[in-house]
């Protein structure tokens, strides 16, 4: 069964570079996209333990009469054959499509509600945080521009979401061919600990086979130390939440990375479920 990226199209120079990113990394990792060209202004995803209603600015029904004609042009500019399109057939409301959700992966960017002029970098919005939550696939959050990568970097802190980040740098380094590097911020574990970590999960050699460099950082202050975090690497790691106060807080260290680092991200959530 052929592996799939699901992607909500935004027909608008914003949304142009990021199904850019999004395209580009199909054709890294041999992903096949599926665009969805949005005829309202809400739809919902139905999770396993949770629904997450999206509601989008106006930015994303633009121009519908060409939407579909500059998506295919983006996606073969990749060199990818033309993309499946979703055409719901499920409404919760006539208004209120019902989007699936049994994708590998999902494209969004750091808002999908925000018009560009208010999207921050350091802001990641409450419903791209949601799908984070629920979802079993991972979420590419792209830059603002488009920008090849170079390298997979993952950021490894020794929990459980991180060996799954770890698993998933590892199986994209294999399919792009991509270098993978390791980031680690101590704390009060040793190397050793992480390694001891890594080798529990039978990760080890796999690891061995794809690793450029295995960094952790000098002193305390991370923010500094993501500044070594190379500029064309496409970033990977796990998130996790705490609670919810008005939304889902990401881990201290993962609220740092995305607020820091203007990288593609690769995020794993608390429910990603391995590919058998």
């Amino acid at each position: 069964m052929e592996t799939r990226l699901l992607h909500i199209f935004r027909n608008t120079p914003l949304g142009r570079e990021i199904l850019l990113q999004s395209s580009y990394f199909c054709r890294m990792v041999n992903i096949h996209p599926v665009i969805y060209v949005p005829q309202f202004i809400k739809f919902l995803m139905y999770f396993d333990n949770d629904v997450v209603q999206v509601d989008l600015d106006g930015s994303y029904l633009k121009a519908p009469e060409t939407a579909k004609v500059h998506a295919v042009e983006i996606v073969r500019s990749q060199g990818l054959p033309e993309p499946d399109f979703i055409e719901p057939k499920n409404f919760t409301a006539s208004t209120l499509p019902d989007i699936p959700v049994n994708f590998d992966f999902m494209c969004c960017p750091r808002s999908i509600t925000d018009l560009s002029s208010k999207i921050g970098l350091g802001y990641i919005g409450p419903r791209v945080r949601r799908i984070v939550q629920s979802a079993a696939f991972p979420v590419l959050i792209p830059g603002a521009v488009y920008k090849p990568w170079k390298s997979v970097a993952v950021m490894f802190g020794g929990s459980a979401n991180a060996v799954n980040a770890l698993r998933l740098g590892i199986r994209i380094s294999r399919l792009s061919g991509m270098p993978m590097n390791v980031y680690t911020q101590p704390g009060r574990r040793s190397r050793q600990d992480y390694e001891k970590i890594i080798a529990a999960y039978h990760l080890d050699r796999d690891m061995e086979r794809c690793l450029g460099k295995w960094e952790f950082f000098d002193g305390p202050d991370l923010e500094a130390n993501l500044y070594h975090v190379p500029h064309d690497a496409l970033v990977v790691m796990g998130a996790y939440g705490h609670g919810v106060i008005r939304e889902m807080l990401f881990g201290s260290v993962m609220e740092k990375v995305q607020a820091v680092l203007p990288n593609n991200l690769l995020i794993v959530g608390p429910k990603y479920q391995v590919p058998m």
